[in-house]
């Protein structure tokens, strides 16, 4: 196992990599910027490094300044956490050049499932099911048009290089088209350095289920069933829960089967999620493998039992599975809610300094925060402050432990989304369970604003 690791991120994730790394016994160094001096990730870790000035360019996506930190202060690993320099290559390869062991899978996974065209290839070659669209990055608008018109709209122009929902954009016709390219391949640029796109069929009324994997060195592979993480904003996931409302015994068997497959496909080597689309007919299609921790791993953590932070230390540092997947066992629903500091109904962000914070607490929660009373909350990176987590014997006590934790939970200083939470976990529809990753939008807009009150 490592002596030291290093978090290359921030907020809550920053947090929860910290707190897993005591846990085994490691000494950990946090990376910070000048905007996020004062912060509980700063505050937790063993030790520090500022890397830079506010804006991400020139602090957390500064590769030569999060390896030199590193490096100067004796770390063996690197935990990248999700966003930021996370699905980086080549970060991940310059960790290794460097002597370092990055936390995640091997650099040519990295790079073979970031570029999301190539990556359909590869899984369909291995017997998943993807839907139709271009086999590679297209070079003209012509040639869009062309791909369009043979897959039949509505389409979606992806960048190659995307993720969080950046870097696409819908065409449900011709006039559409040229658009969605110019804005995907803007955003593809802006966020990860690429303005290659490719397009792909958009499925109405889709789900959207991801399903956790965990891989060792030795080729052995395993998944933790599914999350259900169609309610979305702007391609954004707001809320997840597992298991799935729409998926059960043998559909759980086969998408972990595909989720699987694709692991070993591509030797995998780390945690993951491999993410699909659901239709309405219970088939599933590959959409992308996200080769990373993700957001929403507590609500699988909560159901397994099984840490996975810790677990994907332990396989970058060599140790072989201890689980099998006759190991595995699911008990009762868990649902996270996702709270940012933004407008609740317009998703501005709500830049500012928390002046006072309650969180919940209570039989089958749990909250993982990158904040505390006091805590700035710049303007320059993502909005999100917590998540909450509810667990219960089914899907009616996660629900009602969650609408109670959600009652209790205060912020004061900046504006938060907890109001929308609120009243979306009252609606019939998400209650039953019978959402698709249209939902949230379309309840966003018929929403009346007396039902908007917190």
């Amino acid at each position: 196992m490592f002596r030291k690791v290093l978090v290359a991120n921030r907020g809550e994730i920053a947090v929860r990599v910290i707190r897993a790394c005591r846990e085994l016994g490691l000494r950990t160094v946090a990376v910070f910027s000048t905007a996020d001096r004062d912060s509980l990730h700063a505050a937790l870790a063993d030790e520090r490094v500022c890397i830079g000035p506010a804006p991400a360019e020139q602090s957390y996506l500064k590769i030569a300044a999060v390896v030199s930190a590193a490096l100067s202060k004796g770390c063996d690993a690197v935990h990248p956490g999700y966003g930021f320099l996370a699905e980086n290559g080549d970060f991940a390869e310059a960790c290794e050049r460097s002597g370092l062991v990055f936390v995640g899978p091997r650099v040519r996974t990295i790079k073979l499932m970031g570029d999301k065209a190539r990556a359909r290839r590869f899984v369909a070659r291995a017997g998943v099911p993807v839907l139709p669209g271009t086999p590679t990055s297209l070079h003209s608008t012509d040639e869009a048009i062309r791909a369009a018109r043979r897959i039949g709209f509505p389409v979606l122009v992806k960048a190659t290089g995307g993720g969080g929902g950046r870097g696409l954009r819908v065409a449900r016709n011709e006039d559409e088209l040229e658009r969605a390219i110019r804005q995907a391949r803007a955003e593809g640029e802006a966020a990860f350095g690429k303005d290659r796109v490719y397009v792909e069929k958009l499925l109405p009324r889709a789900r959207h289920v991801e399903v956790q994997v965990i891989a060792d060195r030795a080729r052995n592979a395993i998944h933790l069933g599914e999350r259900e993480c169609s309610l979305q904003r702007r391609y954004q996931k707001v809320v997840e829960e597992s298991p799935s409302p729409a998926v059960d015994r043998r559909l759980r068997a086969r998408l972990g089967a595909a989720a699987v497959r694709v692991a070993t496909a591509v030797g995998y080597t780390n945690v993951g999620t491999v993410e699909f689309l659901l239709d309405p007919d219970g088939r599933h299609w590959f959409i992308e493998m996200n080769t990373r921790v993700q957001v929403e791993h507590p609500v699988t953590e909560m159901l397994t039992g099984i840490d996975v932070v810790k677990e994907g230390l332990r396989a970058a540092a060599g140790r072989p599975l201890e689980q099998r997947q006759r190991h595995v066992s699911w008990r009762g629903h868990a649902i996270e809610c996702r709270v940012n500091a933004e407008d609740p109904w317009t998703a501005r962000p709500s830049p500012g300094t928390i002046r006072a914070l309650r969180l919940p607490g209570g039989p089958g929660l749990r909250v993982d925060s990158g904040v505390v009373a006091g805590s700035v909350v710049p303007p320059h990176y993502d909005a999100l402050l917590f998540k909450v987590v509810a667990h219960g014997a089914d899907r009616a006590e996660a629900l009602a432990r969650m609408r109670s934790a959600l009652a209790e939970t205060r912020v004061e200083g900046v504006s938060t989304n907890l109001a929308m939470h609120r009243a979306l976990l009252d609606d019939a529809d998400v209650v039953s369970g019978e959402v698709d990753t249209g939902f949230l939008e379309a309840w966003l807009a018929r929403t009346p604003a007396p039902a908007r009150a917190s």
